[in-house]
């Protein structure tokens, strides 16, 4: 398995492990979004890449805050279907907590939806603890 940094050949990939997550965008949209997020120097997007083919997803950036010191934030994991349960959704996440480290942040959270039993419990495997429930409040789109 190679963990490597997103490259723009792995949007169709891309676009299909979203989908898995119930983000079920088109392929120019998550372009757009891709190279928008990709240019930005403190987001990274890593995959998991298995015999040629992206099997693994992650997105963190960091977070500046006035009210709490600077952290990383996963924004987004996702693991092929057929091949969760391999280790590499924690290799994902080790190198997200690797760049983390590197820029000096104090820590590395996620969020994560509350249906998600299995997210969670992979999440409280790899040592995180539940920190907060929240709800999302939205104006427009």
């Amino acid at each position: 398995m190679i963990v490597r940094d997103l490259r723009s050949e792995d949007v169709p990939a891309a676009c299909r492990l979203l989908g898995q997550l119930g983000y079920e965008v088109d392929e120019r949209e998550i372009k757009v979004r891709l190279d928008r997020v990709a240019k930005a120097a403190d987001h990274r997007i890593i995959v998991a890449e298995i015999d040629g083919e992206v099997a693994g997803l992650l997105h963190v950036f960091e977070r500046p805050a006035l009210e709490k010191s600077c952290e990383a934030v996963v924004q987004s994991l996702v693991v092929e279907t057929g091949r969760r349960g391999s280790g590499i959704g924690r290799m994902l996440m080790a190198e997200a907590e690797a760049w983390s480290r590197g820029r000096g942040l104090a820590s590395t959270v996620l969020y994560t939806r509350v249906d998600r039993r299995d997210a969670r419990a992979f999440y409280e495997q790899l040592g995180y603890r539940l920190a907060a429930t929240s709800h999302l409040m939205r104006r427009g789109d």
